[in-house]
């Protein structure tokens, strides 16, 4: 009987993984990283385009 019971216990620890989870929590995070970096350079886009202009017209 104790051997039944730990095939049982074995049996349910296997079932019960957390991959999912871990999975759906690396998702939010990227998600997250890539709102930030798209804020970003919205942000800080017109500015840096602004800046860029104005060392290529000092080239020229």
């Amino acid at each position: 009987m104790l051997h039944f019971e730990f095939i049982s216990a074995w049996l349910q620890a296997q079932t019960k993984s957390e991959k999912g989870a871990t999975l759906v929590e690396y998702a939010l995070l990227v998600a997250l990283i890539a709102v930030v970096c798209i804020a970003a350079v919205t942000l800080l886009g017109s500015a840096a385009s602004t800046k860029f202009s104005s060392v290529a017209d000092t080239i020229n």
